[in-house]
This record gives structure tokens, C-alpha cells and sequence, in this order.
């Protein structure tokens, strides 16, 4: 009977600790939303690209219910125990109490049950104030109010990134791209962003998609609104802005008619240097841009064999458009 008491006794305060450590995990999920929704308006590293807000508020709402239904499992009525006080767990139909115990008879336990559930009615009867199942819902419907509240401010602050640009500063970001475009090409090309998202992006798994020898290219949303972040906004993170440039000078080289991937992504590489100078950056920072790009080509590539960069594509190699110079690209 020792050893059954001692394990009861650690339930109940391996209970009492489970409780008070689920109320700390709700409040720092929901710290933890405010955090990551303060991050994501402010598009803080790159933030809005790689994560999507909704995903953020279907993982904090799928928490509240699991907090809130495991809330309402049948718990046992728990009393504080006296320091060196055990404590025996009795059953009594659907409820359970916790009665003190130091070997008394079946007789005293009885007498003691009814003790705890005269205690449990009246410790009921003290909070009408407030009926059992709002002190229930209260901390869903709290959670529920975080999350409306934080959605409504993500909703009030409206379309970010190239969706929230105004018609007019879209039209003068599109007439930049078609003419860096163009003047890789040597020829009027025109340059567009998939706002359908039915060309490129989703659907074709892809950045940027352009008929070889054409006059058109089309680029993702994202693209379009990391380039305009670089010439019209001061930049944004380094990668992603790389990438976009590569991405726009690699579209140009097919609309200038070349057809293999690989080499158009070395041609493209080369080309995104003083693209990106044009768009902004210092030489520096355009060269350390175009060789993250060469160096991640190989990972990027493992999705198609087809886009990694030819052995001849180094400096002084066959690809090299500037075999005076010896910096590549």
C-alpha cells in the first residue's frame, strides 16, 4: 500500500505541474504570434517569402484547441496537501478525489469521501458567479481573441510586397526591368510580372519564364518586388535580391535567343554584375551577389540537371564574356 500512495502522490503533483505548465505554453504561443506577426508586417528577413501568414495563425489556432480540449478531460478534484501528508486517490463513479491517508479503515476512508465531496460542492457553490463552462471557454475564447485581433491588423495593413504597390509604381518598376532587359538583349524587349500566377511561380515551379528569340518574358511577384526593392527602395535581403537579378538577366539571355540553360544561366551570371550595378548596388556588392549565385547553382540545380552551369563556365573559360578581365563573373 506504501509504494501505491507514494505513486499517487507524485501523480497529483506531476498534475498540479502539467496544469501550470500548459497556462505557460498558451501564453508564450501566443508571444509567439505576436513576435512572428510583427516580423512578418515588417518583412523582416525576408519573412513574408518564405513563410506564409496564414500558415502562422492555422498553427496557433490548431494549439488553442488542443490546449482547450485537453482542458476538458476529467481531471481529479485536487486538495493541497500538508508537507509529509500522502494522499490516496478514490474514485466515486465519474468523479474522483484526492483524500488524505495514513492507513485508516474502509470505514474512515468512506467518511473522508464524503468530507471531499461535501468540500468540492461547496467550493462550487462559491464561484456561481461564474458558471462552469465560461470558467472553461475563457481561455479559448482569449486565445480566439489574440488571433482575431492580430489578424485584423494584418488585414488592416493590407497587401505587402508587389500586390501593394500602387498601378503607377508597378508600371514605372516594369518599363526599368524591360529596358535593362532590352539592353542586354540589344533589342525593345518587354518585361512583365505574372500577377495571374498562372505562368510562372506556382504552377511551373519556376522564377521566370521566356519564349527564346521572343520579345516577352514574365516574372514571379516576388522577383518583381525584390528588384523594385533594389532600385527603387534601398534593397532588401541579399539573397533574394540576387537571385531576382540573376533571374531577370537569365530571362534576357533567352529572350536574346540563347536556348541551353546551363550556358544562359552562366551568360545570365555575368550579365546580373552590371545589372545590378545599374539597379543600385556598388561593384563590390554586385560581384559577391552573381558568385553567391554561380556557388548555389549547383544545389539549384539538383531540381534539373539542366540549369547547372557548364565546366566552361569560369574565368578564362569558353563562356567567359570578358576574358581580359579576371574577375568572374
Amino acid at each position: 500500500m506504501s509504494r501505491n500512495i507514494a505513486t499517487i502522490a507524485f501523480y497529483h503533483a506531476a498534475a498540479r505541474t502539467s496544469s501550470r505548465a500548459t497556462v505557460k505554453h498558451m501564453v508564450w504561443v501566443r508571444l509567439g504570434l505576436v513576435a512572428f506577426v510583427l516580423v512578418w508586417l515588417f518583412d523582416l528577413a525576408g519573412a513574408r517569402f518564405y513563410v506564409p501568414i496564414w500558415a502562422a495563425f492555422l498553427v496557433a489556432l490548431g494549439l488553442e484547441l488542443h490546449y482547450f480540449f485537453g482542458a476538458r478531460r476529467v481531471r481529479p478534484r485536487i486538495r493541497e496537501r500538508d508537507e509529509g501528508e500522502e494522499l490516496l486517490l478514490v474514485r466515486d463513479g465519474d468523479e474522483e478525489f484526492w483524500i488524505p491517508y495514513a492507513g485508516e479503515s474502509p470505514d474512515k476512508v468512506e467518511e473522508l469521501v464524503a468530507e471531499a465531496r461535501a468540500q468540492a460542492e461547496a467550493d462550487e457553490t462559491v464561484e456561481t458567479d461564474v458558471p462552469a463552462e465560461q470558467r472553461t471557454l475563457r481561455p479559448l475564447l482569449v486565445g480566439l481573441g489574440v488571433i482575431a485581433a492580430l489578424a485584423g491588423i494584418v488585414w488592416i495593413a493590407g497587401p505587402r510586397g508587389w500586390d501593394g504597390l500602387h498601378d503607377d509604381e508597378k508600371a514605372k518598376a516594369t518599363a526599368l526591368f524591360s529596358a535593362e532587359a532590352s539592353r542586354i538583349v540589344g533589342r525593345p524587349v518587354e518585361i512583365r510580372c505574372d500577377e495571374s500566377r498562372r505562368i510562372v511561380g506556382a504552377v511551373q515551379h519556376s522564377d521566370g519564364i521566356a519564349e527564346v528569340g521572343g520579345d516577352l518574358a514574365y516574372l514571379t511577384p516576388d522577383r518583381c518586388h525584390d528588384l523594385y526593392r533594389q532600385a527603387f527602395g534601398g534593397g532588401g535581403p541579399f539573397s533574394q535580391t540576387a537571385r531576382a537579378i540573376a533571374v531577370l538577366a537569365h530571362e534576357s539571355w533567352h529572350l536574346r535567343g540563347e536556348r541551353d540553360e546551363g550556358t544562359t544561366e552562366c551568360f545570365g551570371l555575368q550579365s546580373g554584375v552590371a545589372l545590378a550595378r545599374r539597379l543600385g548596388a556598388s561593384d563590390d556588392t554586385a560581384r559577391r551577389m552573381m558568385r553567391q549565385q554561380l556557388a548555389e547553382n549547383a544545389l539549384r540545380a539538383q531540381g534539373g540537371v539542366e540549369y547547372l552551369v557548364p565546366p566552361e563556365c569560369r574565368d578564362g573559360g569558353e563562356l567567359d564574356l570578358d576574358p581580359g578581365s579576371s574577375r568572374f563573373p
